[in-house]
């Protein structure tokens, strides 16, 4: 038996952070559901020649793989009865995301109170920069790191 083994991750995120902390979590036994949207998925999913790119691969084994699209009534619909019955849910969009489709922390702890909710940012809930997308590039860019790792000479 696995140290998580029980309990289940609903997870709402693409690239690196969000899959990898769920990826973490499936490897210790949890059941990870990655909920993708229905325009080809996490960006990282076709990243090379197949629909399935090493890349990917890496920050999401041991996971299923559900297709809602949250644009529409019934893929909200079905998030929310499956955001029920989860133990943690992870998302990593832009601040505010959750919140305008109806999964946010305030709106999902009226029918889960005891759902473990973990916001994933580039600059935090709050700030000049809370609404910007973090990429692992924005801050090297932004720290000075990237002019040296990219100094050849």
């Amino acid at each position: 038996m696995k140290a998580l083994q029980g309990i289940t991750v609903l997870e709402f995120a693409s690239y690196v952070s969000g899959p990898y902390a769920g990826m973490m979590l499936a490897d210790l036994g949890a059941e990870v559901i990655k909920i993708e949207s229905p325009d080809g998925g996490d960006p990282f999913r076709g990243w090379g020649a197949a629909d399935y790119s090493a890349t990917f691969g890496s920050v999401n084994r041991n996971k299923k793989s559900v297709v809602l699209d949250l644009k529409t009534a019934g893929g909200l619909a079905a998030a929310r009865v499956l955001a029920e019955s989860a133990d943690v849910l992870i998302e990593n969009f832009r601040v505010g995301t959750m919140d305008r489709l109806g999964l946010g922390y305030e709106a999902i702890r009226k029918t889960n109170p005891r759902l473990i909710y973990a916001s994933i940012t580039g600059f935090g809930q709050s700030g000049p920069y809370a609404e910007r997308a973090g990429y692992d590039t924005v801050g090297q860019a932004m720290s000075g790191l990237f002019s040296v790792l990219t100094n050849l000479d």
